[in-house]
Formats: structure tokens, C-alpha cells, sequence
């Protein structure tokens, strides 16, 4: 048995090396596919899409905010790995009577290349969680440099953009944009019309997920930003962990 705390400081017993992984948080469970987990890792959520031939042939047991206790305890998971914002603090304390639970905080590129480094250690791929490291260092030290503000939005109807204390914001900064949004209450504000116009944005990203915006949500935006540029993104280039080594080029060529 081995002994670890969590992001949140909660104390893991778990059998090591575990033999039987469920993921709830899709990126983290795409990290874990990288690391060589593939014989390991035996229930996943619905959104646990990647690497999509890989995770076929894994059972679902729900979604990340809901899953069915009775699917997981059929697993017989001897560790399940979940992520404070992606799950519920209700399903951790759920889970975490009948199985052992290790919750990962991502809120930050730094905090999601500290998330591989500590899932190489929970789960025995230590030289290899490394070497993501190393590749995803490399990569985004690749990006280039951006000025102007930016905003970044993940829904509509009530239209809501990241804000503070959010792994896209960092990303958003880290190359150099100003984030107006930082200033309001909450990690996911909601605004209006009149809040995007006040923010003087240079550029507005259109996430494609989980709301998928598409042309005509740029046309019904540019109406009232005329001065703003208005882009479709790919939200899951927004991914931490393994996708961040294909984010660095589709964002080097997208923010060029």
C-alpha cells in the first residue's frame, strides 16, 4: 500500500502500482492513456474522448458532474482520479467510502504540467511523465507573443467567459494578452452586450466547446463589436495535460 496526499491535502491509501484506474476528468484521462495506462485504465466518463481509438473499448460509468456508483463498483477500481472543477466535491465524497480517491487541481499551466509529474509518481510512469514535461516545455516556449485584450467565451445564453484563477486565463496571459474579465467575481463570469463593449476587447475567442459557437454566433456578436476580431477556437486545444503538446503549434499558427 502507499501513502500520498492530493492536490486538496487529502490523504490516499491506495495498492501500488494500481492495477485498476477510473478517470473522470477527460484530460486527465487522455494524460493517463499517454503515459502508458492502457492495460490500467478501465472506466472513463462519457467525455473522456480521447485517444479515441484507445478509450472505445473502456466502460463509461456517466459524466463528469454525475456517474452510476453500481458501474464503478462493478470495476473494482483500486484507485479512481478525478479533478476538483471538472467533478463535484458530492462525488468525491461519494466515491471516496468505497474506493480510494485522488483529486488533481488544474487552474494553471504550472499546476497542469504539476499534474503529470504527480500522476507519473500515483501511477508508476515516472520517466515518462517527465519526458511529457519536457516535450510540453518545450512546445509552448514556441508560442509567440501577443499585446491586446482578450476574452474568451465557453457559452451562451447567459454569454460567460473564463475569468481569474482558470488554466485558459493563464494560457491567455502567458503569451501575453490582457484578460479584462479577471476583474469580475468568479472563474466563469457571466456578461452581457453592454459588459463586452465596456471591456474594449482587441480579440474575442469563440470556444468550440462546450457551447459549440460557430459563423453565425460571429456574426451576431460583430454587430455590437465592430472593433473587435471575433474567432472560432478549438476548445479542446484548451485541454491540459497531453493536449497541451498539440495546443503549442495550432496556437502558434492560430495567435501568429
Amino acid at each position: 500500500m502507499k501513502h500520498v496526499v492530493d492536490h486538496l491535502g487529502r490523504n490516499v491509501t491506495y495498492a501500488f502500482p494500481p492495477k485498476r484506474i477510473v478517470s473522470l476528468c477527460p484530460a486527465i484521462t487522455e494524460t493517463l492513456f499517454h503515459l502508458g495506462l492502457q492495460q490500467e485504465i478501465v472506466g472513463r466518463t462519457k467525455y473522456c474522448i480521447f485517444p479515441e481509438q484507445q478509450v472505445a473499448d473502456v466502460q463509461t460509468v456517466g459524466g463528469t458532474k454525475q456517474v452510476d456508483l453500481t458501474t464503478i463498483q462493478s470495476l473494482q477500481p483500486d484507485l479512481i482520479i478525478m479533478e476538483k472543477e471538472e467533478n463535484t466535491k458530492e462525488m468525491v465524497d461519494m466515491l471516496e467510502k468505497h474506493f480510494p480517491v485522488y483529486v488533481f487541481q488544474v487552474e494553471s499551466i504550472s499546476e497542469a504540467q504539476r499534474m503529470v509529474e504527480d500522476a507519473g509518481q500515483l501511477v508508476n510512469r515516472v520517466e515518462e511523465s517527465k519526458e511529457l514535461v519536457r516535450q510540453i516545455d518545450a512546445a509552448f516556449k514556441t508560442l509567440p507573443q501577443k499585446a491586446g485584450r482578450a476574452a474568451y467565451m465557453m457559452w451562451r445564453k447567459p454569454y460567460m467567459v473564463v475569468g481569474a484563477t482558470t488554466y485558459i486565463n493563464d494560457m491567455l496571459e502567458t503569451v501575453g494578452f490582457e484578460n479584462p474579465f479577471t476583474a469580475y467575481e468568479g472563474r466563469y463570469p457571466v456578461v452581457d452586450i453592454e459588459a463586452l463593449k465596456n471591456a474594449q476587447l482587441d480579440y474575442l475567442f469563440l470556444s468550440t466547446e462546450p457551447f459549440p459557437f460557430a459563423q453565425k454566433h460571429i456574426e451576431e456578436l460583430a454587430v455590437h463589436l465592430p472593433n473587435t476580431t471575433i474567432q472560432i477556437i478549438d476548445g479542446e486545444m484548451f485541454w491540459y495535460g497531453a493536449k497541451m503538446k498539440e495546443a503549442a503549434p495550432y496556437l502558434k499558427q492560430f495567435w501568429q
